[in-house]
């Protein structure tokens, strides 16, 4: 090993540095599905929504809360009340969407995730946030998640939603997923936030 190897990992330590984690996943466990129509699960019935999927997934509660064709800075208007409705343990927010579909800038979305992160993290609740692909003949997930996510120390599932939305036999519409690309979604997600749990 080499000596800067060594400071590296010994600086790693004295700062706490580590990865980006969860409280562990009880059926007491309140989740929070915080987004748009992508949560809803827009193009399918309620029971097929993600959200759904991912209840019976992991044992506990999931709350559907999405809305739409809202976009990320109505998010930021609604999500107080809601985390004072729920009073989630984990908040799942997978917004960023319609913005993209209106040609909103990614700084904008990115600055929008940052404030519904510290909202999430003052309500006492962890997060997961979830990369949404910019639409394009191949699509690709916005940098900005990622960038949001190191930021912030949280756990960013980066791939269900691109893997999903890139293959019309998944799909509901050009935008939506089907109940199969759903139940896709919930079972990555599931995979993530239980090798998240800390």
């Amino acid at each position: 090993m080499s000596v800067r190897f060594l400071a590296i990992t010994l600086a790693c330590c004295l700062v706490g540095c580590s990865r980006p984690g969860i409280r562990t996943i009880n059926p007491d466990t309140v989740i929070l599905a915080f987004g748009d129509s992508l949560t809803k699960g827009t193009g399918v019935g309620a029971s097929d929504s993600y959200p759904a999927v991912l209840a019976g997934i992991l044992g506990c509660m999931v709350i559907n809360e999405g809305n739409p064709g809202e976009r990320s800075l109505e998010g930021v208007s609604r999500l107080p009340q809601v985390l004072k409705k729920h009073e989630p343990d984990l908040v799942i927010l997978c917004h960023g969407g319609n913005d993209f579909l209106d040609n909103g800038a990614e700084a904008e979305v990115g600055a929008n995730l940052e404030q519904m992160i510290r909202l999430c993290k003052q309500s006492g609740a962890d997060i997961v946030i979830v990369s949404v692909p910019k639409a394009g003949l191949v699509l690709k997930n916005a940098s900005i998640y990622a960038s949001v996510a190191r930021k912030h120390n949280v756990p960013c599932e980066a791939n269900s939603m691109r893997r999903v939305l890139s293959k019309s036999y998944l799909k509901s519409d050009y935008i939506h997923p089907n109940t199969r690309g759903y139940r896709m979604i919930a079972e990555a997600l599931a995979e993530f936030i239980q090798a998240a749990e800390q």
